[in-house]
């Protein structure tokens, strides 16, 4: 497969799987996770044709590991960014000192009046590293870093979480945990 359809198959994915199983007529578990084999043959159907080999490759390749298998890779699910409802059975962690979080700048006023919300997902999304959060936050307009003092956040009671591809998690970062560029 080359890099287009690599692409346009994780596209599809994310929209399935966090957002609009619906749309595919495919049931997710509790959890978040579909059967292959039924996601398979409901997006072949649906027009976006892939087999199981290049499923693999789809989630072996994605460099956000945005999609995870189970044990015996007979479910698949998103890692996080889900706007649907479902449980993902995470544990909470304690964070480190400071986490990131790229916006686009147009968003930093709602940001200095209420916080980092996580809108209609089930998380706000930081990263340990600034580059991530880098190309995160260059996809919606002008880039801006947050700092989040996650450290600070734990110890004052907030819960993070990690995903399977070290995304961090929480539920809301207040505004006296972050720091704005000058």
């Amino acid at each position: 497969m080359n890099e287009k359809q690599i692409k346009r198959i994780s596209k599809f994915l994310s929209l399935i799987l966090r957002h609009r199983p619906d749309k595919i007529n495919i049931k997710l578990d509790d959890y978040g996770w579909a059967n292959v084999e039924i996601l398979i043959e409901k997006c072949n159907k649906f027009g976006v044709k892939f087999t199981k080999e290049e499923l693999t490759e789809v989630v072996a390749t994605n460099n956000k590991k945005r999609f995870a298998f189970n044990d015996n890779q007979t479910k698949i699910r998103a890692s996080q960014g889900h706007s649907i409802e479902i449980k993902l059975g995470y544990t909470a962690v304690e964070p480190p000192i400071t986490l990131f979080h790229g916006t686009a700048s147009r968003f930093l006023d709602p940001i200095k009046k209420d916080g980092l919300k996580k809108m209609n997902r089930h998380h706000v999304h930081l990263s340990p590293e600034k580059s991530t959060a880098s190309n995160v936050g260059q996809r919606h307009g002008r880039l801006v870093m947050l700092v989040v003092l996650s450290k600070k956040m734990h110890e004052a009671g907030y819960e993070f979480f990690v995903s399977e591809n070290g995304v961090w998690l929480t539920d809301h970062v207040p505004l006296e945990f972050i720091k704005f560029p000058n």
